[in-house]
């Protein structure tokens, strides 16, 4: 009998939504969904949960209201992907999710102090290859703003650097910029 080469199971998100809702992890287990994988989210710092409340009370204030400003919520960006990114805002308010997260964002904030590296390679090409017309990624150790913006494939052709000096209008969220130094714990 020929032997046979081990390959990883591809989890659908509809696979990996019916184990949790058969009890197939542990209550308060955090995970995500990324291309297949059932991953394990790392634990929270105080200087990440600080960065995610600062990053949704200036995104709250930025958007207003017809826009729902999600917080470490499932996003069910495709057949493969349910990340939980730690700020996702998207159109409408929140009992329009009632029966189905959703599918797309205008902006999705990843606030990144282990995780950066993650953030800017399989993170960031799912969320282009899914259209996520803005993403952001916070990174606490370098105190900038990476935005990415224009996704093409599984990259975006816009990338900048902002230090806290600096400030940034969200596409969706025309004339209301905010400071970067806002975001930072």
């Amino acid at each position: 009998m020929p032997a046979t080469a081990h390959r990883t199971h591809v989890w659908t998100r509809t696979e990996y939504e019916q184990m949790i809702l058969s009890g197939g992890f542990r209550p308060g287990t955090r995970l995500e969904l990324v291309d297949g994988e059932i991953l394990d989210m790392a634990p929270q710092r105080s200087l990440h949960s600080t960065g995610v409340r600062l990053v949704e009370e200036a995104l709250r204030a930025a958007f207003g209201s017809g826009f729902d400003v999600r917080a470490q919520l499932p996003l069910a960006v495709d057949d493969r992907s349910e990340p939980e990114p730690d700020i996702a805002v998207v159109v409408g308010s929140p009992r329009d999710y009632r029966d189905s997260h959703p599918k797309t964002a205008l902006l999705v904030v990843e606030v990144a102090d282990s995780s950066v590296e993650f953030d800017r390679t399989r993170k960031l090409a799912m969320y282009a290859r899914n259209g996520i017309e803005e993403y952001w990624i916070l990174n606490l150790e370098a105190r900038a703003l990476e935005v990415y913006r224009q996704p093409c494939g599984s990259k975006y052709r816009d990338r900048r650097i902002l230090d806290n000096s600096r400030q940034i209008t969200p596409l969706h969220a025309t004339g209301r910029p905010v400071p970067v130094s806002n975001l930072l714990p």
